[in-house]
């Protein structure tokens, strides 16, 4: 290959770091800030061939600041250009379309650009690659909920093999938010409430996307689903230790064990300081601390929002300039901020090296990427012809996720359900496949402002699901009310349908969307924990009849169930099962399959359940109980969840007593499975800080194993564990190894912790840093005579 002398940095024989300094040694001021901005032509509400209503946008957030209009494509890439925004994500277009267009946006980019510098095309993939006809997968809450990182693995490099065969670079996922407060909107998005399990399962989804050839970003940056009330950009109030210990890890461990590319901002102020604006979480944190190398993105107008929202910025220029010195190398969706940067250098306001920065970490990546190699060209980015976004080895992975995500509260008195001749299916749930999704599923995000396109994949609805899962079984049907509003008109006709019946299956639960057009999601935050609109009413009513109820919820968060718990006759939790998940419903409901799925939250017992999460230290525990008129207790506990089997978790065996402050031990528990059917089992470890420096919880998930065994079988779990993982942040902000004793519980649940033993470690206090032990290894053997 002929490498053009006058374009060395074309030559992918040279390290990547090199490449991008000859490129930027080559760049005018102009062209390197080019590379920070972006465009989001797709977005574009007044371009003739997008309908005209508004009233459901893919986001609104831009309309609470004016950027005089935005300019066009052309325009916007004179000098060049960063980021290409959602090409794929914005509106309804077949694969054919979506590569004309992805051709067409690049051809743009290189045509003003005096150096052929192509631009990084990033979409969302929250739920799957986030375009028209692409399979959707369960949302990340119900990743969280079957404590499988291989299989989370799997469903990423799926995804991320479509994404690179459509011409995408970078993907917007995974969210490392860990839940704090269940009435967050997005609490859907994110995997959980526990640190670890957000973090190894974020790891897994990063591994399985960069494989695939497609830079991961993980988000958001930090703080966000801690804001006060719950609210979507609400303020944060959190001290420091606690950023470090519960929000901090994920996002670390992410980049530590799997190389996580991309960073993006939070929208949200920590004790009054906007992310966006923070040197100390972008450089002294992320960079300093970690040795992060990657690029850091904005949230989508984050930066603009630095003096629109946040007010510590007079004006766009003056955000784009503090974004930029706090760390912030991108700026998406569309350069605003950014725009006003070459007259801030000019007139001797901000380095210029800041500039350099930046653009060298921008150019690094599209290096790795192959954009800068000598024969790119726009077309040879997709694969033309041969894209099947919504494969069958799509929907078989898509399938598994929902089926070990299911989460079996309470089999009740009636299930599995056999032997029935007629069965009323009641709720807003039952027949609407769109509430299997969540709120980045582009049916969801994107389809309700094109309703005659339909939801562009095979989707089934529970109801459907449970005709073919019950043949022999009369079904009958009533909706009951909407999920959404307070008309209960069709309460007569359900509860007339029950009567007649020998039992009712009710779905009740979400439907996600955007910006309040939904009861999850973005911009979907709710009052309290009731179920939304008139859902309990009508399963009052239902109960009222008398006949058994199985309630299935259908949910992003966790509810408050504990006024329903004692009259249901079954209760399943199923959280945005994705476009398989109606089948992996009905199949648990059926007995077909044999649930599996852990809480990857609690669910509470009342509506006014705040904070909820099981991370809480004695003082207001439920050790604390008496001390508030409030009960403290969950309904069911983080970790929970039944089957249709029986499994027994026993003879702990910790390899020594007591280890140095920067020692390691295993832990060794035998788990069986002592009922009639195979099955899964989520064995997971927790560890208690006996004495500690500041108050710590109660308990700590420090490692898990799902393991799969038949009847009569048994197996050896054995975790792994550093001293390091006990490491925590003290009075002074140091995070240390502190010698003392620690209570190793092992079992099913938070709350179910059967194997329990102590272990001491001596010596004197460690500081420990980024390169301490983040993970607990775990190995699993057939137990010797099969138990």
């Amino acid at each position: 290959m002929s490498i053009d002398s006058d374009r060395p940095w074309r030559d992918p024989s040279l390290p990547a770091d090199e490449r991008a300094g000859l490129l930027l040694a080559a760049m005018t001021l102009e062209e390197k800030i080019a590379q920070l901005g972006s465009r989001w032509a797709g977005n574009d509400m007044g371009e003739p061939e997008l309908p005209a209503d508004e009233t459901i946008n893919v986001a609104p957030m831009e309309d609470v600041f004016s950027v005089g209009g935005s300019p066009s494509l052309e325009d916007a890439s004179r000098e060049g250009l960063g980021h290409l925004t959602r090409v794929w994500g914005s509106y309804p277009q077949t694969v054919e379309e979506g590569i004309a267009e992805v051709v067409r946006q690049h051809e743009v980019v290189l045509d003003g650009s005096r150096l052929g510098v192509p631009a990084i095309v990033h979409e969302e993939c929250l739920t799957g690659f986030t375009t028209y006809g692409a399979t959707v997968y369960p949302a990340s809450i119900a990743w969280g909920a079957t404590f499988d990182p291989a299989l989370v693995e799997r469903m990423a490099a799926a995804i991320g093999r479509d994404m690179a065969a459509a011409g995408v670079h970078q993907g917007l996922s995974p969210v490392l938010d860990v839940v704090r407060d269940y009435r967050w909107g997005r609490v859907e998005e994110t995997m959980g409430e526990d640190p670890y399990l957000v973090g190894i399962l974020g790891s897994a989804y990063v591994r399985g996307l960069q494989g695939a050839g497609v830079l991961a970003t993980l988000k958001h940056f930090a703080g966000y689903s801690a804001s006060r009330a719950g609210r979507n950009h609400g303020p944060v109030s959190m001290g420091r230790r606690e950023l470090l210990d519960f929000i901090l890890p994920a996002f670390e461990t992410a980049i530590a064990t799997a190389g996580a590319a991309s960073v993006m901002s939070s929208y949200a102020d920590l004790d009054g300081l906007p992310a966006s604006a923070d040197p100390w979480l972008f450089t002294d944190v992320l960079r300093d601390g970690w040795g992060f190398e990657g690029t850091v993105v904005s949230d989508y107008w984050a930066v603009p929002f630095l003096a629109s929202m946040h007010r510590v910025a007079a004006d766009n220029d003056a955000a784009g300039a503090l974004a930029l010195t706090a760390g912030t190398d991108v700026e998406l969706p569309d350069t605003i901020g950014y725009a006003g940067l070459l007259d801030k250098v000019k007139a001797g306001e901000l380095p210029e090296e800041l500039i350099d920065r930046a653009a060298r970490r921008v150019l690094v990546q599209k290096a790795q990427l192959g954009l800068l190699d000598e024969g790119w060209t726009p077309e040879c980015s997709v694969e033309a012809g041969s894209i099947n976004l919504d494969s069958e080895q799509n929907r078989v992975i898509a399938a598994e996720l929902a089926e070990k995500s299911v989460v079996l509260l309470d089999a009740g008195s009636v299930l599995p359900l056999t032997d029935l001749s007629k069965v009323a299916v009641v709720g807003p749930c039952a027949d609407d496949p769109r509430t299997l999704m969540g709120c980045y599923a582009f049916p969801n995000h994107v389809l309700p402002r094109y309703p005659e396109r339909g939801p562009g994949i095979e989707i089934a609805s529970p109801l459907d699901a449970l005709r073919n899962e019950l043949p022999g079984t009369d079904l009958t049907y009533a909706k009951g009310c909407a999920v959404m509003g307070d008309d209960r008109s069709g309460f007569p006709e359900a509860v007339a349908l029950v009567q007649d019946s020998e039992l009712c299956v009710a779905f009740v639960g979400d439907l996600s969307g955007l910006f309040g057009h939904g009861t999850s999601g973005e911009g979907c935050d709710a009052e309290d924990l009731r179920l939304p609109g008139v859902q309990g009413e009508l399963l009052d009513a239902l109960l009222g009849t008398g006949k058994p109820v199985v309630l299935v919820v259908v949910s992003g968060r966790p509810y408050a169930l504990g006024e329903y718990a004692d009259r249901v006759a079954g209760l399943v939790q199923a959280f945005l099962p994705g476009q398989e998940g109606a089948a992996a419903i009905a199949g648990v409901l059926s007995g077909r399959i044999v649930p599996s799925g852990k809480l990857p939250v609690q669910l509470p017992r009342h509506v006014g359940g705040q904070p909820g999460t099981y991370l809480q230290p004695a003082l207001g525990s439920v050790e604390s109980a008496g001390i508030s008129g409030l009960e403290t207790r969950p309904l069911y506990p983080f970790g929970y969840g039944a089957s249709y089997t029986d499994f027994t978790v026993a003879d702990l065996r910790l390899s020594v007593p007591e280890i140095g402050s920067d020692g390691e031990f295993t832990a060794t528990v035998r788990v069986a499975n002592t009922g009639d059917r195979g099955g899964d089992e989520v064995v997971q470890l927790y560890l208690r800080d006996v004495v500690a420096r500041v108050a710590r919880p109660l308990k700590l998930l420090t490692g898990f194993a799902r393991v799969t065994l038949e009847p009569g079988r048994a197996a050896d779990v054995t975790f792994r564990v550093h001293a390091d993982r006990t490491a925590y942040t003290g009075p002074d902000l140091r995070r240390i190894v502190e010698p003392g004793d620690f209570e190793v519980m092992v079992g099913t649940s938070s709350a179910d912790l059967p194997c329990r033993g102590m272990l001491r470690i001596t010596g004197d206090v460690r500081v420990v840093g980024h390169d301490r032990v983040l993970t607990t290894p775990v190995s699993i053997s057939e137990a010797p005579g099969g138990g």
